[in-house]
C-alpha cells in the first residue's frame, strides 16, 4: 500500500494528464455509442415531423429507417476518416497539439445538435454525427499512443488500460444522459451532446499546461532537452538518463529513421508479425460477441419480468457493471500480465456464452431460466471488461516502435471502424437468421482467436520494445525451420 502511495506522489503528474487525455479521448467514443440510444424515438419523430412540414406528406417507415440508419452510420464513416488521418496529423503535429485542436469539434458537434430542432434541420443532426465520429476517431488513436508514450515500464499495462476505462465511462455517462430524467425527453435530446463538449472544453483549458509526449520530442523533433524536462514533469525529478538512453537505443534499431508512413510499414518485414499481431487482437475484440450481448440485453430483461420501463436502468446497472470490470482489469495488468488475461478472459467468455445459448434456448421451459440469462449476461460484460478490452489495447501499444506505431494505428483503426461499420449492418441479418444461437458463430471466433493468441503472442509486461522485437524475430525463426526445405523435397540425384 505504502509503495502505491509513492507512486501516486511521484506520477502525480501523469495520472492528471491520464485524466485530461482520457475525458477528450476514448471517452468521447464510448458517449456518443450509447447517447442516442434512449432518445432515439424522439429524434426519429423529430426527422418524421420536419419532412411532413417540408413536403407536406409523412413518409413512409422505411424511409425513415434509411435516414435512421444514415444518421447512426455516419458517426462510422466520420471515425474512420478520423483514424486514417491521424497519421500524418501526429507526425506532423504531435500528440499534444493534435488532440487539442479536435477538442474544438465536440463544442461545433454539440452546438449543431443543439440548435437542430430551434431551426428544424436534420441536415445538423447528421453533421453532429459526422463530427463526433471524426474526433472519435482520430481521439482513440491520438489518446492510446499519447499515453503509451508517457508511461513508465512499471506502470505501462495500468495507463494503456485506462483507455479502455475511459471508453466504458462515457457508455455509462451517454446511457445516464439519455435516461428520461435528464435529456432522454422530447425537449430536451437536442442536449444530449452537451457532457461532451464540456468534458473536451475541460481537456482545452487544461491540456497546455502538459508537456508533449517524451519519445516524440526525442525521436522525432531532436530535443533532448525537452525530452528531459517532459519526464520530470510527469515522472518526477530524478534521474531519467537511463530512459533517454533506451529510447535512443530504440531508434538505432529501426531501419526506417524518424518518421514511417503506412506504406512503408506494410512493406517492413521486421514488424510484420506485430502487425499481423495487431489486427487479430482487434478483429478478436470486435467478434467476440460484445455487441450481440448488447443486442439481446432488452429481450433478456424482458423476459426476466423487469417492467419495460425498468429495462434502461438495469441497462445502466450492466454499463457500471463493465466499467467497474475495466477499473479491476486496469489494477490487475501489471501484476498477471497480458496473456493471462487475454487467455483467462476468452476461456471464460467462451463457456458463458456457451451456457447462455443453452439459457436462451431453454427460456420458457423453466420459470427460473431467464434469471440465469441475466447472471449470464452480466458476468460475460465483466469477463469482457476484466480482460480482452484492457489488454488488446495494452499490447498494440507495447509490440510497436516509435516510428511504426503511429502508422500501425492508422491501420488498426481502419481495420476497428470499417469492421464496426460492416457488423453493424450485418449483425441484424445474422440475429433474424440464427437468434439466439448467433453466440455460436462468436463462440467459434473466440476459440481460434485464443489458440491463435497462445501460440503467437508474446508476454510484454515490464519488457523493452527491443525484447519484445526479438521474440518477434526468434517467431519468424521458428517459422523458417518449420518449412521443409525445397530441394530435399523435390529434388533427386538420378
Amino acid at each position: 500500500m505504502s509503495s502505491m502511495s509513492s507512486e501516486l506522489v511521484q506520477h502525480r503528474n501523469l495520472f492528471l494528464l491520464i485524466f485530461v487525455l482520457g475525458i477528450g479521448g476514448t471517452f468521447q467514443y464510448g458517449y456518443h455509442m450509447s447517447v442516442l440510444n434512449s432518445p432515439s424515438p424522439f429524434i426519429k419523430q423529430f426527422i418524421n415531423d420536419t419532412l411532413l412540414r417540408r413536403h407536406g406528406t409523412r413518409i413512409t417507415d422505411g424511409s425513415l429507417t434509411l435516414i435512421w440508419s444514415l444518421v447512426v452510420s455516419i458517426f462510422s464513416i466520420g471515425g474512420l476518416i478520423g483514424s486514417t488521418a491521424s497519421g500524418y496529423l501526429t507526425g506532423r503535429f504531435g500528440k499534444k497539439k493534435c488532440q487539442m485542436c479536435i477538442a474544438v469539434l465536440p463544442l461545433v458537434s454539440a452546438v449543431l445538435m443543439g440548435l437542430s430542432q430551434t431551426v428544424d434541420r436534420i441536415e445538423m443532426i447528421v453533421a453532429a454525427r459526422f463530427l463526433s465520429g471524426f474526433y472519435s476517431g482520430l481521439g482513440i488513436n491520438v489518446h492510446a499512443q499519447y499515453v503509451g508514450e508517457t508511461a513508465p515500464r512499471k506502470l505501462r499495462g495500468f495507463i494503456n488500460a485506462t483507455g479502455p476505462l475511459f471508453v466504458t465511462l462515457g457508455k455509462l455517462c451517454g446511457q445516464i444522459v439519455g435516461l428520461k430524467e435528464i435529456f432522454g425527453t422530447e425537449s430536451l435530446w437536442p442536449q444530449v451532446l452537451l457532457c461532451s463538449g464540456i468534458s473536451s472544453l475541460v481537456q482545452l483549458v487544461a491540456l497546455p499546461f502538459f508537456p508533449e509526449s517524451p519519445p516524440y520530442l526525442l525521436l522525432v523533433k531532436g530535443d533532448k532537452e525537452g525530452c528531459l524536462k517532459a519526464l520530470k514533469q510527469l515522472w518526477g525529478d530524478r534521474d531519467h538518463q537511463p530512459v533517454i538512453d533506451e529510447m535512443l537505443k530504440e531508434q538505432n534499431t529501426q531501419k526506417t529513421g524518424k518518421r514511417m508512413g503506412v506504406l512503408e510499414l506494410l512493406k517492413d518485414h521486421s514488424n510484420r508479425y506485430q502487425l499481423l499481431t495487431m489486427i487479430g487482437l482487434i478483429l478478436s475484440l470486435q467478434l467476440s460477441g460484445a455487441n450481440a450481448i448488447y443486442f439481446y440485453a432488452y429481450d433478456v430483461f424482458h423476459e426476466a419480468g423487469f417492467p419495460e420501463d425498468q429495462i434502461p436502468y438495469v441497462s445502466l446497472g450492466v454499463g457500471a457493471f463493465e466499467f467497474v470490470s475495466a477499473m479491476i482489469c486496469s489494477l490487475l495488468i501489471d501484476r498477471f500480465g497480458r496473456r493471462v488475461l487475454l487467455l483467462g478472459g476468452y476461456s471464460l467468455m467462451a463457456l458463458t456464452l456457451g451456457l447462455l445459448t443453452v439459457t436462451l434456448a431453454m427460456q420458457e421451459k423453466f420459470s427460473w431460466m431467464p434469471y440465469c440469462s441475466v447472471s449470464l449476461t452480466f458476468t460475460f460484460i465483466f469477463l469482457y471488461g476484466a480482460g480482452p478490452a484492457g489488454a488488446t489495447i495494452s499490447t498494440c501499444v507495447e509490440i510497436f516502435a516509435q516510428a511504426p506505431r503511429v502508422p500501425a494505428f492508422v491501420i488498426s483503426g481502419v481495420f476497428s471502424w470499417v469492421g464496426l461499420y460492416i457488423l453493424g449492418m450485418i449483425f441484424p441479418y445474422i440475429v433474424e437468421t440464427l437468434q439466439h444461437f448467433c453466440f455460436l458463430l462468436f463462440l467459434s471466433v473466440i476459440i481460434i482467436s485464443g489458440t491463435v493468441i497462445y501460440f503467437f503472442v508474446p508476454e510484454t509486461k515490464g519488457k523493452s520494445i527491443a525484447d519484445i522485437s526479438q521474440e518477434f524475430n526468434n517467431l519468424k525463426f521458428r517459422r523458417k525451420r518449420m518449412k521443409p526445405k525445397a530441394d530435399g523435397v523435390l529434388c533427386s540425384r538420378l
